[in-house]
C-alpha cells in the first residue's frame, strides 16, 4: 500500500513553496523506501523552485538527507530495513559508456526509482489534483517524511553520526570536499585559492587542507564567513569588497598565484576572477552551479598562453558508495567537522523562510529535521 506523508513541493516556478500531503508508493524492484530524519537546505533545491534548471513542475524538494531504510524492493539484497544511510544523487548503473571505462563517477545513466511519488490532493481537487506525478529534485525528493529512491542512492554509513550532520555528506560537503581532493587532486604542498565560503566552499578548503596544501586561501565578500572559513582550515583570508582578489592571492602566493583555485560561487565574475588566479599551468575548478543564461568571454590568446586545467566538478567527483563511508569515519574521529556546517535546524514548514536566509548569505546550511 502506498504511505502517505507530509512533503515540502514547489507548485510552480518561483512560488512560496507548500507543505503538501504526498503519496509514496511502494517501492519496486531496485527500489527502497526511506524514512528521512533530516535534510540540508541546497542551494541546487532554490534553483529547482526558481525554475533555473528545469520546468517539470511540481517539484518534490530536497536531496543532501540522511535516514533509515523502511522497506526495500524486490532485488535489494545489499540493504535492509533499519539500515541508516545517507542519500545521493547519483547512482552508477555500472552500464553506461562512462561505468565501462571505469570512469562511475561520471555515469550518464545513474538510476533513480522506478515509481513516481504523486500528490494526495486537497480538499477541492482543484488546485493540487491527487496523482499528480512529482518530480524528485536530483532524483531524491527529501524534505519528506519519507521518500523513494533507488538502492544504489542509500549508502550505508555508521549509524554514529547524528542525521543532521551525516546528510550533508550528500551534497555539499560532498561536493566542495570532492572538488579539492578528486577533481582537482590537491596535494602536500600546493597553494590553493576558494572562492565563495558557504557550505560547498568551506567543504573545499577542508578538503584542501587535509590534502596537505600548504597555504589555504579563503575569498569572500562576507568577513562573518571568512571568519568561518580559518576554522575549516583557511591559513589566509581575503575581503573582496574593497580589494581586488586576483592581487591579493598574487601577493600571498609570491607574486605568481595558487597552484589550484576553486570557484564555489559559479557566476562569471567568479570564474574570471579565478582563472586570472592561477599561477600559470595551474587548475581552475568550478564547483558554484551558474545560472543558464550566464556566460563568459576570456580571450583566446589568455586561454592558451596560461596553460593549466579548466574543470568542472560534478559532485565532487565522487563514487558515493566509497567515498561517503570515508568522510562519516573521518568526521566520527574529529578530522572533518560536519557540526560547524549547521547554523539552524528546523521544521519543514519553515523552508521558504530557510531560502530567504540563505539567499541573504546569513546561513551556511540550514538542515530540515523531519
Amino acid at each position: 500500500m502506498p504511505h502517505e506523508a507530509r512533503a515540502v513541493v514547489a507548485l510552480e516556478k518561483g512560488a512560496p513553496v507548500e507543505v503538501l500531503p504526498i503519496l509514496v508508493p511502494d517501492p519496486g524492484p531496485g527500489d527502497v523506501l526511506v524514512a528521512v530524519q533530516a535534510c540540508g537546505v541546497c542551494h541546487t533545491d532554490l534553483h529547482y523552485r526558481d525554475g533555473a534548471i528545469g520546468d517539470d513542475f511540481p517539484y518534490l524538494l530536497g536531496h543532501e538527507a540522511a535516514g533509515v531504510i523502511e522497506e526495500v524492493g524486490p532485488g535489494v539484497t545489499d540493504l535492509a530495513p533499519g539500515d541508516y544511510v545517507v542519500l545521493a544523487w547519483r547512482a552508477p548503473c555500472g552500464q553506461c559508456r562512462s561505468c565501462r571505462r571505469a570512469r562511475p563517477w561520471y555515469c550518464f545513466a545513474s538510476r533513480n526509482a522506478g515509481r513516481p511519488m504523486t500528490l494526495l490532493g486537497d480538499a477541492s481537487g482543484t488546485r493540487t489534483a491527487a496523482g499528480t506525478k512529482l518530480t524528485a529534485a536530483l532524483g531524491i525528493g527529501a524534505f519528506a517524511e519519507k521518500t523513494l529512491v533507488a538502492a544504489g542512492q542509500a549508502v550505508k554509513v555508521d549509524p554514529s553520526a547524528r542525521p543532521e550532520a551525516a546528510g550533508l555528506i550528500g551534497c555539499g560537503v560532498m561536493a566542495g570536499y570532492g572538488a579539492a581532493v578528486h577533481t582537482a587532486g590537491v596535494g602536500s604542498g600546493d597553494t590553493v585559492a576558494v572562492i565563495g565560503c558557504g557550505g560547498v566552499g568551506n567543504a573545499a578548503i577542508a578538503g584542501a587542507s587535509r590534502a596537505g596544501a600548504r597555504r589555504v586561501i579563503a575569498v569572500d565578500l562576507d568577513d562573518g564567513k571568512l571568519d568561518a572559513a580559518e576554522r575549516f582550515g583557511a591559513t589566509d583570508t581575503v575581503n573582496s569588497r574593497g580589494t581586488d582578489p586576483v592581487e591579493a592571492v598574487r601577493a600571498l602566493t609570491g607574486g605568481h598565484g595558487a597552484d589550484v583555485v576553486i570557484d564555489a560561487v559559479g557566476r562569471p565574475e567568479t570564474y574570471r576572477q579565478a582563472f586570472y588566479m592561477r599561477d600559470l599551468a595551474g587548475t581552475l575548478v568550478q564547483v558554484g552551479v551558474p545560472d543558464p543564461d550566464m556566460r563568459i568571454d576570456l580571450p583566446l590568446l589568455d586561454l592558451f598562453s596560461r596553460g593549466g586545467a579548466l574543470k568542472s566538478s560534478w559532485y565532487g567527483d565522487c563514487l558515493p558508495s566509497r567515498d561517503f563511508p570515508v568522510l562519516i569515519d573521518l568526521f566520527l574521529s574529529g578530522k572533518l567537522d560536519l557540526e560547524r556546517f549547521i547554523s539552524e535546524t528546523i521544521a519543514l514548514d519553515d523552508l521558504e523562510a530557510a531560502f530567504a536566509r540563505m539567499r541573504r548569505g546569513e546561513v551556511l546550511r540550514s538542515v530540515v529535521v523531519v
